[in-house]
């Protein structure tokens, strides 16, 4: 039975005109709508609310990353690792421990060769999780003799690999000199020998900034592609090898560039639009085809990639980003899936030198919305079965499947179903020994990790959703989460963390790395613990949307019921409402506010929030009954300075001293915090020894045995990104000449010692035993990644990172 838009919004008790857009947004159709939990339908909804999101979420990383002049120079984190490298060679050698944290001498801790457990030395760092939730994966490869040896590229988190078929993942190097893998590709003639892009390039909420292009010959040791370390390799999306292995065509976000020497030194451009895919036709190394990334073209090769001719194709123009596929049965059939408004099939049947529309039908007969409305995010198109060239599988946000060439597509996997697929699509990889008959085992990489369908023909076979028949998840340990900040009960034990794509999750000492639980949904945010309530958790879905936990991290918050900002579902209106003032945050509502915007839970007072739009914002009732019409009330304490606030932090044992920080660098400072109108002071601006930098400031860390102690960091591939003042903000004295040249995101001071200091980077974690004056030259742990937030649990330090999850180490001894 077809049903029709009216049945569906009077079902789901929703407004009928919205229908229409949650279809494109979720890609589906009418009957898979009304298989979806009314939690799903709402969340769906709330993110509808905010159409700049894609653009909004593009900008935040990035906004970390400008300098004072609003760019981010080229092959910025390469120059600041040569940089590191170098002072590390004209110094002495590093000390092996700095202030109790592993620093050396292990490799250089920067770009070096894989250390012990892959950098980790696992009797210091013990590593969190989430080992049951993964991450956003852009390239998986099989061995083709040894299929249970396969290697995933994670986008935040490198390469791993797994023995046993994805029973049980490790990190290759954790220290790979960029852990912004954005794909993999196996040498089909020496499948020991595989090539990692780094950098995203497919403008997605955190793309992350690259290193060019990493080989290895050996499947173990990873080593950088020198010539590929430049500008024109900041981002690369694809990279395709000839049958024979003699070329290797890279596709980036400035064009696509070809090397056929063996010791690929020599690159040379043969494409000046992005390019998103590149392929060559396994069965002759003379014929490729590559898509645009955004320009909505194809491109096809008869002389092993030297020259391109531009695709033609009929009917309506394309746009957008162009995704490819060989057909593993006729490599004269090419098929592309399109951007366009939400997806559509074309289908060449010359090796990619005309395309001809595909009808793209669901089953009621529409066209189908298979990439709902983030084609340029997620899209996969896959047609490797050897005995049917009409056998495509398509991923967006669900997958698809059609037996007809694309002329009939129908969903087989369900996005909010924990027992299917993760959603969000990126690459589709057949199981080497796949033959149609006896083995159809295909892997899949998206947003959620590693998973597999045993058999694609029996995959997703319900006569309706949830499609959960025949799905595998292969998370046994791939802890490639990102998290952009983290909290932690000393109480309890627990720990929640606000990760990309995979909401605010929590982490119970019982249940362990595989234990991790989703407490909210959405992309999550900042988060806060009730150090008196090991019950009490706070977390954030995006523009500063507060929600509130108060069963100690065990249940989802299923109907959106929790949010303390006044965000509430409305039955009147049958969509997503604010309550009224006082009891939501106009900035949020507003979206005045950083996609992950800061607040801060007074150490002092469990009673207090305060969240950074572009005002302050506080509430001195956090804990007060929420109902449609009441809950905390919030009142602007700090009026707006023209920029949004990107730190907030209230001195720990005295509530009234509370330092602001801005995108823009500014820094206020009040000593009145709790009245009814704090009096704010401009700090750092003037004087003989001014804090510098007017760029994003990413912290305040407060000295809590010397209040008049505080280190400011920023953003920005600059110099001179941590300053300290012992005078509450009279004079300053900068602290990076040691640190590395990349954003600093976090600053912890020891609870006992604090001339101790720990540092998180964009490329890992730092430790200085002199109140920073110096700091070690190496980082030798947790990860060469984005460590987003340190905090203390006792005496023992938690690292947030964005790509390799959550560690800690027991620093009491130190």
């Amino acid at each position: 039975m077809t049903i029709s838009d009216a049945q569906l919004a009077r079902a789901k008790n929703i407004r009928i005109e919205q229908v229409p857009l949650l279809r494109r947004s979720r890609g589906a159709t009418n009957e898979t709508l009304l298989g979806l939990p009314d939690a799903a339908i709402r969340r769906a909804l709330r993110r509808l609310n905010h159409p700049d999101l894609p653009n909004a979420r593009r900008l935040f990383r990035l906004e970390q990353e400008r300098g004072d002049d609003g760019t981010v120079p080229a092959h910025a984190q390469g120059t600041a690792l040569d940089r590191m490298r170098a002072r590390l060679q004209s110094g002495e050698p590093p000390s092996a421990r700095t202030a109790g944290v592993p620093t050396g001498p292990s490799g250089d801790g920067l770009a070096g060769g894989p250390t012990p457990t892959a950098g980790m030395q696992l009797t210091q760092w013990e590593w969190l999780g989430p080992g049951n939730i993964g991450g956003r994966t852009r390239g998986i490869a099989i061995h083709p003799q040894d299929p249970l040896r396969i290697w995933a590229a994670s986008a935040g988190g490198g390469v791993w690999h797994s023995l046993d078929g994805g029973r049980r993942w490790a990190p290759v190097d954790d220290f790979l000199g960029n852990l912004a893998c954005s794909c993999l590709t196996m040498d089909p003639s020496t499948p020991t020998t595989l090539y990692v892009g780094t950098g995203e390039g497919f403008a997605n909420s955190d793309a992350l900034r690259g290193n060019g292009v990493f080989r290895t010959t050996d499947g173990v040791d990873w080593a950088p592609l020198t010539a590929t370390q430049t500008a024109d390799f900041r981002a690369v999306t694809r990279i395709a090898v000839s049958r024979t292995g003699e070329v290797v065509l890279a596709a980036t976000t400035t064009g696509l560039f070809r090397c056929a020497d063996a010791e690929r030194k020599t690159w040379t451009q043969v494409l000046d639009v992005p390019v998103g895919i590149v392929l060559f036709d396994l069965t002759d190394d003379t014929r490729a085809v590559a898509g645009a990334l955004d320009a909505g073209a194809a491109f096809v090769s008869s002389d092993g990639g030297q020259t391109w001719q531009t695709a033609t194709h009929e009917s309506k123009p394309w746009s957008g980003r162009v995704e490819l596929a060989y057909a593993a049965k006729d490599p004269a059939v090419v098929y592309a899936s399109v951007q366009m408004t939400s997806g559509r099939i074309w289908r060449s049947t010359d090796g990619g030198r005309s395309y001809h529309l595909r009808k793209t039908l669901d089953h009621s007969g529409h066209v189908a919305d298979y990439l709902g409305d983030q084609g340029w995010y997620g899209n996969a198109v896959w047609a490797g079965d050897p005995t049917d060239e009409n056998l495509v599988v398509l991923g967006g946000i669900d997958l698809w499947r059609s037996t007809d060439g694309g002329d009939h597509i129908t969903e087989i996997s369900t996005w909010w179903d924990g027992r299917s697929v993760h959603a969000d699509h990126h690459a589709i990889v057949s199981h080497p020994g796949y033959d149609g008959t006896e083995n159809r085992t295909v892997f899949f990489g998206n947003d959620g990790g590693v998973f597999t369908a045993a058999d694609l023909a029996r995959t997703g076979t319900e006569p309706k959703a949830p499609f959960v028949n025949g799905w595998t998840e292969l998370d046994n340990n791939y802890g490639v989460t990102q998290f952009f900040s983290g909290a932690g009960n000393r109480l309890s034990g627990k720990i929640i963390g606000g990760a990309q794509d995979n909401g605010t999750l929590c982490f119970d000492p019982a249940t362990g790395t595989e234990g991790w639980q989703q407490i909210f949904g959405g992309d999550g945010g900042w988060c806060a613990a009730d150090p008196g309530d090991p019950d009490v958790f706070y977390g954030e879905y995006v523009f500063l949307n507060i929600h509130r936990n108060t069963d100690g991290g065990t249940s989802d918050d299923t109907e959106g019921d929790r949010y303390i900002s006044g965000q509430f579902w409305n039955n009147d209106i049958k969509d997503w409402d604010w309550k009224p003032l006082p009891f939501h945050i106009p900035d949020a509502k507003n979206n005045q506010a950083l996609f992950i915007a800061p607040f801060a839970l007074d150490p002092g007072n469990s009673d207090r929030l305060l969240a950074g739009g572009l005002s302050l914002w506080r509430t001195d009732n956090a804990k007060a009954v929420n109902t449609p019409a009441s809950g905390p009330s919030w009142q602007a304490v700090k009026p707006s300075a023209g920029s949004k606030i990107s730190a907030v932090t209230v001195a720990p044992g005295n509530s009234d001293l509370i330092w602001v920080g801005h995108v823009n660098g500014m820094l206020f400072r009040t000593v009145n915090g709790t009245a009814a109108t704090p009096a704010w002071e401009r700090v750092g601006a003037t004087g003989p020894s001014r804090l510098r930098p007017s760029r994003y400031c990413t912290c305040v860390t407060v000295d809590p045995r010397d209040l008049e102690t505080a280190f400011v960091a920023f953003g920005g591939f600059e110099p001179d990104n941590l300053w300290v003042t012992h005078d509450g903000g009279a004079s300053w004295i900068q602290l990076a000449e040691s640190l590395p040249d990349v954003p600093i995101r976090a600053v912890a001071i020891h609870p006992r010692r604090t001339e101790l200091l720990y540092c998180g980077t964009e490329v890992g974690l730092f430790a200085s035993e002199d109140g920073g004056a110096t700091w070690s030259p190496t980082n030798e742990g947790p990860a060469n990644c984005s460590v987003d937030q340190l905090f203390w649990m006792d005496e023992t330090l938690v690292s947030a990172t964005h790509g390799r999850g959550m560690f800690r180490i027991d620093l009491s001894t130190v």
